[in-house]
């Protein structure tokens, strides 16, 4: 006790100032508008700025639980598309289960390794044969197709890529109907080339290129990517058709595998086909 009491006999002089600066300083905020306003309006800067760091924060903390949400909406939307749906009525429009055969399902996965800078590339996913994963199905992401499964495990799957040697992905240019093969040359990631279709035929470059849907794999309309040049091949009745892929397989995370369910009926009815 005899010690605060000489504290505060030595501090008298600056504790007064202190008490007389609080005095003061509250005066002045509580009946002067402007200051009151300024300062007021500067700790609610303050206080913004920390609500955006802490939004920033918990929206990246989230962003896995969020990315699986788009995902499963995407899912859903598409499932709703009349692309995955067989017509078998021509006389109505009306979409419903008598008028329509759902066709495919898309499963959802991620990305957890990959390869572009090879001749041939892969993608491995994290699902697999217990999520009914099977070689030969088709994959692909918000941006554009990624690809066809090559082989599987129990937990996961190995995605040939398309920047592989011998994809041979079905394609149309939107703009005139004409199809070709999608190919890979193995150059640049971002490029990739239409082989077969006739000069003939009318090309522009930006037209957008889609997959044709005639086989089990892609539905018909799923993007691949746009043209961006074309020349005549020397000697031959053809196009040489560059494409730029819509998208970047050196950022794909989320991926989506295509289920055809109807992809046994077509196989085994194709198989009556005679030979040459």
């Amino acid at each position: 006790m005899h010690n605060l009491i000489a504290f505060f006999r030595r501090f008298r002089i600056f504790l007064l100032f202190v008490l007389l600066q609080i005095f003061a300083l509250s005066t002045y905020f509580t009946y002067l508008n402007f200051p009151r306003f300024q300062y007021l309006t500067s700790s609610a800067i303050v206080t913004g700025k920390l609500l955006e760091i802490e939004n920033s924060i918990t929206k990246y903390w989230n962003l896995g639980e969020n990315n699986k949400k788009l995902q499963e909406e995407n899912i859903r939307l598409r499932n709703e598309n009349v692309q995955s749906f067989i017509k078998i009525d021509d006389k109505t429009v009306k979409i419903n289960d008598t008028t329509f055969h759902h066709q495919y399902e898309y499963i959802p996965c991620q990305v957890i390794n990959a390869t572009t800078n090879k001749r041939n590339n892969f993608f491995t996913l994290n699902i697999g044969s217990l999520q009914g994963i099977k070689r030969g199905m088709g994959v692909f992401s918000d941006a554009g197709v990624i690809g066809v499964i090559h082989t599987t495990s129990k937990h996961y799957a190995v995605v040939k890529s398309v920047l592989t040697e011998n994809i041979n992905i079905d394609v149309i240019l939107k703009s005139s109907g004409a199809f070709g093969l999608l190919k890979w040359k193995g150059r640049d990631a971002r490029m990739g080339t239409i082989s077969g279709i006739s000069n003939d035929m009318k090309v522009k470059k930006g037209t957008k290129v889609i997959t044709r849907g005639g086989s089990t794999i892609f539905p018909k309309g799923m993007l691949v990517g746009y043209v961006s040049s074309y020349k005549q091949i020397e000697g031959k009745p053809l196009w040489d058709i560059t494409i730029r892929f819509s998208e970047d397989y050196r950022k794909v995370q989320n991926a989506y595998v295509i289920k055809n369910l109807l992809k046994e009926e077509q196989d085994k009815l194709e198989e009556t086909i005679p030979g040459e």
